[in-house]
């Protein structure tokens, strides 16, 4: 039995009957699609590689402590790996109802807590190959991991032959109660080791608290109320998901340019997309602000390749009210230079940490409260995870795009997830389906962003043809 971290657990107890905290993403692969029995033998051959696929979370009686880990008894890996396909014609729009739908149902919390989905009828006989996972599991960039390990780094790779498995039996409920009491009468001892680590390290103990404190006083700021807009409120179950997308090269040749980072063009461009749904509806961009919560891998290096939470945040206000392009990116550029230096993302981190000294059931009704307060102080998420830059292929097929999927929560009708793959960078938006039928709005709005920078940094936009559908794509690219 693996407890959860506070953070994994975090995720399941904020989740609701409106706010699935899964994420997810979308493979569009060069067809014709693969057999059932080729896609499952794919995915079985890497299992033993992802111990988590094939386990599910249970809870002590009366959460007298952190959910567990456990084996699930009975896995049936063809209940995870599903097929469908798309109605005719099989483009764009039947891509996005499709995701929206699949993404708007919770996944069983009485099974491993991951689906994967292969869609055929797509134009030109490609297929698409959407996956989602609980965020329980994975943050983004060890999702980004897990996409390279499940994926093949070429067309035809050495075979993979795993050990066999056997599952552990199911503990009973005394064990369950057992485990956390125990852990308890070792906490002191862990905490005397802890302590005494950090006296060994006084310099670094000191640059810590002190940037904790810097940290926490800024994010103090985030208590405070957003005007309201039409960016909160009450949502329901169901989604609708669209995308916009760029190249790196674009994104880059504006930072060389213009100065910033990679990070700081996405949300100036981003921030374009949000003045541009808010004057679709007849909103004022010069009187609002939109404040988005940025997520920050605090993974070290070594902990790569480990499947779990590794994230804090920091919130930034998006610069909706500068017309301007080029002011709009240095708004950015100041204000992300400024969070840096106030180290929300370290506070954040250590604040995270301390959560795990809390007892189990108060954290879960901590967490609920919070996120069903009336949330006027968080208008949208936008995270930005760096993906594998070289192709990835799935039983020979090559996976030409990819775009995320982010979940949400509380009061916020709409988010962004950023994913760079081979070259291009999509955004996925997520937006609720009663109150946020118009995010193609948004995502004109981010590329019409992108054109503007890269006429501005010193060329004209390179010409692009007519955003194709799927079913317009071209041959299957070796």
């Amino acid at each position: 039995m693996d407890p959860l971290s506070p953070q994994d657990a975090s995720f399941l107890d904020v989740e609701d009957e409106v706010s699935h905290m899964h994420i997810g993403s979308v493979g569009i692969f060069e067809g014709p699609p693969p057999g059932r029995e080729e896609v499952l033998e794919a995915v079985r051959s890497k299992l033993h590689l992802v111990p988590r696929y094939r386990q599910k979370v249970r809870y002590p009686p009366l959460h007298a402590g952190p959910p567990v880990w456990i084996d699930d008894p009975h896995f049936n890996l063809g209940y995870h790996v599903r097929r469908t396909a798309l109605p005719s014609p099989g483009g764009e729009e039947e891509l996005r109802t499709l995701v929206g739908r699949v993404m708007s149902q919770q996944l069983d919390r009485s099974k491993p807590l991951w689906e994967m989905w292969l869609a055929e009828g797509l134009g030109a006989g490609r297929w698409a190959l959407v996956s989602k996972v609980h965020h329980c599991m994975v943050d983004g960039v060890s999702a980004t991991d897990l996409l390279t390990v499940l994926l093949d780094a070429e067309r035809e790779p050495k075979p993979i032959v795993g050990p066999g498995w056997q599952p552990r039996p199911e503990p009973s409920a005394a064990e369950l109660l057992a485990q956390p009491l125990a852990r308890r009468l070792v906490t002191p001892v862990s905490a005397a080791a802890a302590i005494g680590a950090l006296l060994r390290g006084p310099r670094q103990v000191a640059e810590l608290a002190v940037q904790t404190v810097q940290g926490t006083l800024a994010m103090s700021g985030v208590l405070r109320q957003m005007p309201p807009s039409s960016l909160n409120g009450p949502i329901g179950p169901h989604r609708r998901w669209d995308w916009a997308e760029a190249q790196l090269s674009e994104v880059k040749q504006v930072r060389g340019a213009l100065g910033g980072t990679v990070n700081d063009v996405v949300l100036a461009v981003i921030s374009r997309g949000f003045r541009q749904l808010l004057l679709s509806r007849d909103e004022d961009p010069g009187r609002l602000e939109v404040r988005t919560l940025v997520p920050v891998s605090v993974r070290r290096p070594g902990e790569r390749g480990t499947y779990n939470n590794r994230v804090s945040a920091m919130f930034a206000e998006l610069p909706i009210g500068v017309e301007d392009p080029v002011e709009r990116l240095e708004a950015v550029r100041l204000q992300m230079e400024g969070l840096k230096r106030s180290h929300e993302a370290v506070a954040g981190e250590v604040l995270t940490s301390l959560s795990g000294f809390a007892p189990a059931l108060l954290l879960a009704l901590g967490m609920r409260t919070v996120l069903r307060l009336p949330q006027r102080s968080l208008n949208t998420v936008t995270t930005n995870v760096p993906g594998p830059q070289q192709p990835l292929y799935l039983v020979g097929k090559r996976m030409l795009e990819a775009v995320p999927f982010v979940p949400l929560g509380g009061h916020v009708r709409v988010g962004v997830a950023i994913f760079s793959y081979d070259g291009t960078l999509k955004f996925g938006v997520t937006g609720d389906y009663d109150t946020a039928a118009d995010t193609g709005v948004l995502c004109q709005g981010i590329e019409d962003g992108i054109a503007e920078l890269v006429a501005v940094a010193g060329r004209p936009a390179p010409s692009r043809p007519p955003k194709r559908t799927l079913h317009e794509a071209p041959a299957a690219q070796t």
